[in-house]
């Protein structure tokens, strides 16, 4: 097969190697436009995964890259006069320099030929150039970086998607050798009004990297922007000072970069990544944020791939076509849908771990401790548990802080809490994980951090729950879950979803409640909250399972909303409302208020989400008047405010109120992450106590991107830019990320809806794997729970116990 690689990165270098390793007889050629000795850049890292992948690859060369590694364990978080270090990270690093020259020789020493000082403007060069290769190539690697002059030449076949980022970075070294993967954040030095954070770990015996970045309004206010890279580097080494201990800071940036050195990240995707021979590789096509270590590692895993399938794509050539050019596109699919899915992963894993460093200034008014963790956790691929079987002892006080804090007031960044509030309690030795530690919201103080999401049962009868919503919801409370909230409950007959949707507008609503909330209280440790709602343009339709928002056949009603506008085709278009309405329907939730303290909920809940009637207002998707209660935000919210004032008033001011809401539409032209933070606080403000933060159904058209705790990112802005207590929700399955998420501070709640209608005994369930004995069951279940913790007992391995001697405890514990 005839190659041709354009570009001398480690993704070019490393897939002719082993194209030529597997078979001599193919003939490839790399094309660098640089010098051999030429690199720009410091050091690059590895983790312990990926260099067995490389030893499997191609031992030598693993043989060679392992010599020169600098290795750590450590990673040491310096933030506000604190320095936190968690252990057992395993990562390896290396000077690009080095490692580039190890590829190339590697590869001449194989015979793939290497032409620098050789740039490739297009893909016509490659017909003006002597390849060595004697005649055209088989096949066109695209392995030219970020900046890829193949892949802009047939953007119409890759349909390259590039974001690029507003954050700042300059990639710097020095002297002076750190001892762990080391982050250092500087919060509004001298005066400054900015956050600026260091990325900085040793890769050799003489140098460490060091990169320093910040957000765009923090370079600005520093005058970044006004430097050169020599009074870039001059800044950065005052910036730094404290840590550097004298040391300077070394620049080794192209030319093209010393008179504006600051650069921005771009992510980089492709929706195809082959094309009529041409194939993209490395950063070409995929770029991963610098803050997860990814890059390199991604682009030589994609050489490994390609190679892989490549040579199989000329062993059956071989055998099955002597004489005819070969048949890649098989192989190149193949590679694509292999390595297209790890990119995503990765992809995503490094999206989180960007935002994080793009927004720092939302966590640096965290306490050191939970700042650090929620910096480990950043990715979601580290999870409190992993962080567990990394460093025992460090998580083990993470735990003890936490439960130090415990029930005390949310310590939210930029509070009057967070400043005022003193030293936390001494924990007991054995603290709780973090899921399992109390809450309290006013005089209300929940057993633990986990919730029952508002599920919808369309189940009622004219609005009546029944023995069904009895099992229901008092099947969730003993199964150990802190607070239960019921489905939207409807505060008039046209405010319901479907026929079949519980209401709190007549008297015998009161009556059924109450009996579902005396067995909650008289049988559990759990709390219950009614959520109260209308549901606006989105009613009179079928129930659930029936057809989700079909209208009924028959037996409907007129729905009204914000504006006439159906939620999506074959809906009713709702009348919009007048005053006369609001006033009517603001009556209504205050009398359902009243109905709801003498059922005797602990808590109220008022549904401002999903695009029902009050989120109607608040979203710009549905919201299209032309009077003071459409158009700015202020006004958007002017009537749901207005509905939860009076609520408030009318609730024991000793219960608290959540309010769920909307973040993002996730359409064009729908709510910014701005004004969901503004109308987090408003409410807030007005008197709720906690937000319920959901995402998106206000609109048909919307395209919500899912994944593992998809919505969580929303509940964090909210929690640490507006200063508000939130509770998380959205596909958060596992106890191990609940744990993650509270910890964390990106929730200080954590909602679940399908894990629990699959096993009402969740939180029971949760203890039992966590070896959280102290956990309470039903007295009527305590064989079920001795059984459980013998199991798990036995079934666990030693290194997944909290400690080593957690399964014989919980035994003894149940025996006693």
């Amino acid at each position: 097969m005839k190659v041709a690689v354009i570009g001398g990165g480690p993704a070019g270098l490393y897939l002719a190697l082993l194209m030529k390793k597997a078979d001599a007889a193919h003939r490839i050629a790399v094309l660098e436009r640089n010098r051999p000795d030429d690199t720009f850049g410091w050091g690059v890292v590895f983790s312990d995964q990926t260099l067995g992948n490389f030893a499997a690859a191609d031992p030598e060369t693993c043989r060679e890259i392992g010599d020169h590694f600098a290795r750590w364990d450590d990673i040491d978080v310096h933030v506000r006069g604190q320095v936190i270090t968690s252990g057992g990270h395993g990562f390896s690093g290396i000077a690009r320099r080095t490692l580039l020259s190890i590829l190339q020789r590697r590869a001449a020493a194989l015979g793939v030929v290497l032409h620098h000082r050789c740039e490739v403007r297009g893909l016509e060069d490659l017909s003006d150039t002597d390849l060595g290769l004697g005649g055209r190539p088989d096949l066109v690697v695209a392995a030219d970086g970020a900046n890829s002059v193949v892949r802009r030449q047939l953007a119409a076949h890759f349909e390259p998607d590039l974001d690029v980022r507003t954050a700042k970075y300059v990639w710097l070294g020095t002297t002076l050798l750190f001892d762990a993967f080391t982050f250092l954040f500087v919060d509004r030095p001298g005066g400054v009004d900015g956050v600026f954070q260091a990325h900085a770990y040793r890769f050799d015996e003489r140098h460490s990297a060091f990169i320093v970045e910040c957000d765009r309004a923090s370079w600005l206010a520093a005058g970044f922007d006004r430097l050169d890279l020599d009074g870039t580097v001059a800044a950065c080494e005052r910036l730094f000072a404290p840590w550097l201990d004298g040391h300077a800071l070394l620049a080794n940036a192209p030319p093209h970069q010393r008179a504006a050195p600051w650069q921005s990240f771009t992510r980089v995707r492709n929706a195809c990544w082959h094309h009529d021979g041409v194939v993209l590789i490395g950063d070409a096509a995929h770029t991963a944020h610098f803050s997860i270590g990814s890059g390199t590692k991604l682009a030589m895993e994609d050489a490994i791939v390609l190679a892989r399938e490549l040579g199989k794509a000329a062993a059956d050539h071989a055998a099955n076509a002597a004489g005819a050019r070969p048949c890649l596109a098989p192989a190149l699919a193949a590679y694509e849908a292999e390595r297209k899915l790890e990119a995503l992963r990765l992809q995503n894993a490094a999206r989180n771990s960007m935002e994080w460093f793009e927004n720092v200034r939302r966590y640096i008014g965290l306490e050191p401790e939970q700042f650090a963790y929620s910096l480990l956790t950043r990715s979601q691929r580290v999870s409190h548990e992993n962080l567990r079987r990394r460093d025992r002892a460090y998580l083990g006080g993470v735990e003890r802080w936490f439960a130090g804090r415990a029930a005390a007031a949310p310590r939210l960044p930029g509070t009057a809490a967070a400043a005022a509030a003193g030293p936390p309690a001494a924990p007991a030795p054995g603290a709780p994980p973090p899921m399992f530690t109390p809450f309290r919201l006013r005089g209300l103080t929940l057993a633990n951090r986990v919730v029952v999401s508002p599920m919808d049962m369309y189940s009622a009868e004219d609005g009546t729950p029944n023995d069904f919503h009895l099992v229901h919801l008092g099947a969730r409370a003993l199964g150990g879950a802190g607070l239960i909230i019921t489905e939207m409950t409807c505060v008039s007959p046209e405010g319901r979803i479907s026929p079949g949707c519980t209401g709190m507008y007549a008297e015998a609503h009161t009556a059924a409640w109450r009996r579902i909330v005396d067995f909650v209280h008289a049988r559990s440790r759990a709390a219950i909250c009614l959520q109260l709602g209308h549901s606006g343009g989105k009613g009179s339709t079928r129930l659930m399972w029936e057809g989700m928002d079909e209208p009924l056949p028959s037996g409907g009603w007129a729905v009204m909303a914000a504006s006439p506008v159906a939620y999506r085709p074959g809906m009713q278009v709702p009348r919009e409302m007048t005053r006369a309405d609001m006033d009517a329907v603001l009556a209504q939730f205050v009398r359902a208020t009243h109905m709801a303290a003498a059922a005797g909920f602990d808590m109220l809940e008022l549904h401002c989400a999903h695009g029902y009637l009050l989120s109607g207002f608040i979203t710009p998707l549905l919201n299209r008047r032309g009077d003071g209660y459409g158009g700015a935000l202020a006004n958007r919210l002017r009537f749901p405010l207005e509905v939860f004032a009076a609520m408030r008033a009318a609730w024991p001011e000793a219960r608290p109120m959540s309010v769920r809401v909307s973040a993002t539409d996730w359409a064009e032209g729908g709510l910014p992450g701005e004004e969901a933070v503004a109308a987090a606080a408003a409410f807030h403000q007005a008197g709720a106590d906690i937000l319920h933060v959901s995402t998106g159904q206000t609109a048909a058209a919307a395209q919500p991107v899912y994944g593992r705790m998809f919505q969580t990112p929303w509940s964090d802005r909210i929690r640490n830019e507006a200063g508000v207590p939130t509770i998380a929700v959205g596909n958060i399955t596992e106890p191990d990320q609940v744990n993650s998420i509270v910890a964390a501070g990106r929730a200080d709640l954590c909602a679940l809806a399908r894990p629990h209608l699959t096993d009402p005994h969740w939180t029971l369930r949760a203890a039992a794997q966590l070896g959280f004995a102290e956990q309470p069951w039903p007295m009527q279940y305590l064989t079920g729970k001795n059984q459980l913790e013998r199991t798990l007992a036995r079934s666990a391995p030693q290194s997944d116990l909290r400690d080593a001697g957690t399964a014989l405890e919980a035994v003894e514990h149940a025996a006693r």
